[in-house]
């Protein structure tokens, strides 16, 4: 057994060389791993990735470029919600005055009015008194000769009466168009002058007619009046009708 393991051993090393012959011959082995392509061992695993590296430098900017042309004009936006109102502004100064005007037509006043006495005692009844002492009547729509207050301007009208009473009772009424509208009644008190009065707004339309007269017997017509003693009549326009 010893001469046989000789012989094999010294025929390996004479082979040896002759391998390496051939090889060199073919493709040169990698000087790491002699008779690579005689007796080659299996590829190994694929080593771990390494760690990254740093992070390089930042570079230095670049030279800045030319202007480009301008865009076409883009399609105008929805319009957008209001705004919340700023603060209030300072004062300005006050203007200079405007031109004067044109003038302008004066309104038209309506008057109408009248204030009237008694100068006679006792006046018959059931017809209207006629008050003959002026204190006022510039548009004459009181008639001094019939006792009535003719409606010249239709509206609205304030009518009035005093009445000094002496030696008997008064009954007196307001007539409107033949229609007593007030009545006034004072009992007279022996030895004494008393005061019977009415007053009243009237609605008119033009040319109706606004009186005084006594109504009842004859003997209730104590309406007196002296130069002391004064038994009056009144009435004026409130305010006109529109139309």
């Amino acid at each position: 057994m010893k001469g046989s393991a000789g012989f094999f051993l010294c025929s390996l090393l004479l082979i040896a060389p002759h391998c390496a012959e051939v090889a060199t011959e073919d493709v040169q082995p990698d000087p790491k791993t002699p008779c690579a392509n005689w007796m080659g061992g299996a590829p190994g695993y694929p080593g771990h990735n390494g760690l990254p590296g740093r992070d390089g430098k930042d570079g230095k900017d670049g030279v800045k470029g030319e202007k480009g042309e301008q865009g076409v004009q883009g399609p105008k936006g929805d319009q957008g919600e209001t705004g919340v109102p700023g603060r209030e502004g300072p004062r300005g100064f006050p203007g200079y005055p405007g031109q004067k005007g044109d003038k302008g037509e004066g309104a038209f006043v309506y008057r109408s009015a009248f204030s009237v006495g008694l100068k006679e005692r006792g006046p018959h009844p059931n017809v209207p008194i006629r008050f003959s002492k002026i204190f006022y009547n510039e548009q004459s729509h009181y008639d001094t000769s019939t006792g009535k207050f003719l409606c010249s301007i239709p509206g609205t009208y304030y009518f009035a009466y005093h009445l000094t009473v002496y030696l008997t009772d008064v009954k007196v009424s307001l007539y409107k168009k033949d229609k007593a509208v007030i009545f006034t009644y004072d009992q007279f008190q022996t030895n004494n002058v008393d005061q019977a009065s009415g007053s009243v707004l009237l609605h008119l339309s033009s040319g109706d007619e606004v009186w005084l007269q006594v109504y009842g017997e004859g003997g209730d017509n104590g309406i007196y009046a002296d130069n002391i003693n004064d038994s009056t009549f009144m009435g004026f326009l409130l305010y006109p009708d529109q139309d």
